[in-house]
């Protein structure tokens, strides 16, 4: 099976956060085409566990105009490689004060494989110790709480919680508690 082959790329854009470049391809049949890639560094997101417990924060996401809940997860500033472990508890730290004496990798996630090469890795972050948040600009507005499992499945259920990257977080938290 033959696979796309880039055959020019140029930058169109970039910030502190991404880079937005546009590659001429070039399809398996041999016809050319182009496609548009969003560059961003790995992420971390972080699964705050306490016995049945389960840590969200909830934010402004300005692309769809909404408040959402979620789990902590983001990347390094200015588009800095970290590694993830490291990030991870960073992001914990920052977005809800917790820390955690156990975080373990469960898993790899790919943000959108159609539009970005952005990959992540999802922990579980076990024997927590509350703390106060270290919050960036960006996440003034964030708010931080503790739901029960049940709760959890509630709000995935009504629409409530719909962020692909923490519903399928707990996709591998299900499979790791199994194994």
């Amino acid at each position: 099976m033959h696979s796309i082959e880039r055959t020019s790329s140029r930058e169109i854009y970039r910030n502190d956060w991404l880079v937005l470049r546009e590659d001429g391809i070039r399809r398996p049949d041999g016809s050319p085409g182009i496609y548009a890639v969003v560059d961003k560094p790995t992420y971390a997101l972080v699964i705050p566990l306490d016995g049945d417990r389960l840590r969200l924060v909830e934010q402004f996401r300005y692309p769809v105009g909404a408040r959402r809940w979620e789990f902590p997860q983001g990347t390094a500033p200015e588009r800095a490689d970290v590694p993830p472990a490291e990030l991870a508890a960073r992001e914990l730290r920052e977005e809800t004060g917790l820390t955690a004496r156990s975080i373990v990798d469960i898993g790899g996630l790919d943000a959108a494989p159609g539009m970005t090469s952005q990959r992540g890795r999802v922990f579980l972050a076990t024997e927590l110790t509350e703390g106060e948040p270290e919050r960036e600009a960006e996440e003034q507005d964030m708010r931080s709480a503790w739901f029960s499992r049940v709760e959890f499945e509630k709000m995935i259920a009504a629409g409530e919680l719909t962020d692909a990257q923490s519903l399928a977080a707990y996709t591998l938290l299900l499979l790791h508690e199994r194994r």
